[in-house]
């Protein structure tokens, strides 16, 4: 069954600990972790006492997708938070087994990003040592992006690299997702569903728990 995932960067920062509570009786059980270096995209977001409180409150699977150069170096200081994925994107790395390893070494799972012009075919090496794929829709870096109906291809042929597989990574998606993109999707064989502005964060009518109802209607 797949599962509403919310970006937690894009709930009101203000009150978080608020927005935690709604997510939950929602039904939220995942949150997708942005960290930014204002490097590999032109944006800033999450530290790590930002996200360590979050993450200790026990009440969510946390994916830490980090979207910054020198990756190696984040995996050190997010580690500390205990979270349950650090994804990282195959864009910002010469020798990703060696950040997979790092990664693993911290009884974290691992997940790898794939920006929407990068071969999904980059990370088909790497397939068998991942827990996490992370496909994104739009551009990393900031909300409110349109869709990038192009991946869909790519998320096709991943899951043709898969079925002559045993085991098989979770397949998230992130970028401009709501309903009607999500239904799109739905098709692929894609487990995650990354939602943000366009789906959950923002002033349109309905509760939280009546949008992720609303997702779960078009995903499953």
């Amino acid at each position: 069954m797949s599962k509403v995932v919310a970006s937690i960067m894009c709930a009101d920062q203000l009150n978080l600990a608020k927005e935690l509570r709604s997510l939950n009786e929602a039904g939220i059980d995942w949150l997708h972790c942005d960290v930014m270096d204002g490097q590999f995209v032109n944006n800033l977001a999450m530290g790590p006492y930002v996200l360590e409180p979050i993450i200790q409150t026990q009440q969510f699977t946390t994916d830490i997708h980090l979207a910054c150069v020198t990756p190696e170096k984040y995996v050190s200081m997010f580690v500390q938070t205990k979270p349950d994925y650090i994804t990282f994107h195959i864009e910002t790395v010469k020798d990703p087994s060696k950040i997979i390893d790092q990664i693993h070494a911290s009884n974290c799972g691992v997940g790898i990003a794939v920006s929407p012009e990068t071969p999904i075919e980059s990370i088909f090496p790497f397939l068998d040592d991942l827990e996490l794929v992370l496909i994104m829709t739009v551009n990393p870096g900031f909300a409110g992006q349109p869709f990038q109906h192009h991946v869909l291809d790519k998320i096709a042929r991943l899951n043709q690299e898969l079925s002559s597989k045993t085991t098989r990574p979770l397949i998230e998606v992130d970028g401009n997702i709501y309903a009607e993109t999500a239904k799109a999707i739905s098709q692929f064989g894609v487990d995650l569903y990354v939602v943000g502005t366009s789906a959950l964060f923002n002033k349109k009518t309905g509760s939280y728990r009546d949008k992720v109802q609303a997702m779960e209607q078009s995903i499953n």
